[in-house]
């Protein structure tokens, strides 16, 4: 592949996000990868799972239809219900699905709304920039914006899209929205409509009810498109990551797959991905941070250095308060 830049001098002048407009304006930069982690939603209020007193901390195994056994199991660690125990869903499906009731209405009726990350990703769409988004994010919060769904890569799955573990057949999402408010009961207590007990959810196709948002559950692979679309990095002229700690494998090996000389742009609020092989400071070629920002304030930052704040003043009557809120720097 022909480089466009010199080896051993910097790829962009300057290396800042100055300077990646300017490329990104210029016509040489023609086909752009992201890989997006939970810091692109983090505007959008969505629910944390994992911190002290989210979801999981504050669980009540006893209220979920399971033996002892699967309760006990779920005490010692909450994340065994919704990621970690694929055999445990083959034998019981309730769980899984009650805990994940509410998150799961909530991405139908796009409860929380996509950030002004996921806009700029739908902006790069729309100048036919955009090769790819490799997300790790499972919120469906990518497909709210229109994106076209041939460049979004759901690396762990998506919350939006619901196949059947067991025949891999799709099922439409409000269809299975539908049936989940009419068979699983609600173990928080929000939704007066729901049954008081949970009943199964057979598939469409095979009848079995091993339908599921197709978020991966630990003892099973990442989906083949992950591994069948890291070979076309090799045409990427920037490699923008986002949101991600990089510390998961393997979403986080994107970053090498890129040319050497192709600029890669980390939109994160501290320094990522040095075991990798990125490199800050004066020392780098091509590795560009954003620096101790968010990454709304990040992309915010270089809709205006590329000129399309019409773009996402036309939306923002669709963005979370929050990012409503930075809007007023323009």
């Amino acid at each position: 592949m022909e480089c466009l830049f010199a080896r051993g001098a910097p790829v962009l002048e300057p290396l800042n996000l100055h300077g990646i407009a300017e490329f990104i304006k210029s016509g040489r930069c023609k086909s752009i990868f992201l890989l997006t982690g939970a810091g692109v939603s983090t505007g959008a209020g969505i629910p944390d799972f994992r911190s002290p007193g989210g979801m999981y901390d504050s669980l009540r195994p006893e209220l979920l239809t399971a033996t002892e056994k699967q309760r006990k199991l779920m005490r010692s660690d909450p994340v065994h219900v919704v990621t970690k125990e694929r055999e445990m869903f083959y034998q019981n499906q309730f769980p899984y699905m009650e805990v994940r009731r509410p998150f799961i209405l909530g991405t139908q009726s796009q409860q929380w709304k996509a950030t002004i990350s996921h806009w700029f990703m739908k902006f790069l769409d729309e100048e036919r920039l955009l090769q790819r988004v490799f997300t790790q994010n499972i919120d469906g919060l990518d497909y709210q914006t229109g994106i076209s769904r041939e460049r979004v890569t759901n690396v762990h799955g998506s919350i939006a899209n619901v196949t059947c573990e067991g025949c891999k057949r799709e099922m439409s999402f409000d269809a299975f929205c539908d049936e989940l408010r009419k068979n699983i009961k609600d173990i928080y207590g929000v939704d007066p409509t729901a049954p008081e007990t949970s009943t199964h959810i057979p598939c469409p196709s095979c009848k079995r009810p091993l339908v599921k948002p197709s978020t991966v559950l630990f003892g099973s692979s990442l989906p083949e498109a992950f591994f069948d679309q890291l070979p076309s990095l090799s045409t990427a002229d920037l490699l923008i990551v986002a949101g991600t700690s990089l510390v998961v494998s393997p979403a986080n090996s994107v970053v090498q797959h890129v040319p050497r000389n192709c600029p890669r742009l980390i939109v994160n609020k501290e320094r990522v991905g040095e075991d990798l092989g990125i490199v800050y400071g004066t020392a780098a070629e091509r590795d560009i941070w954003s620096g101790d920002i968010s990454c709304d304030e990040a992309f915010l930052e270089l809709i205006k250095l590329l000129g399309w704040q019409e773009k996402l003043l036309k939306i923002q009557h669709l963005l979370p308060e929050g990012n409503k809120e930075l809007l007023k720097k323009l």
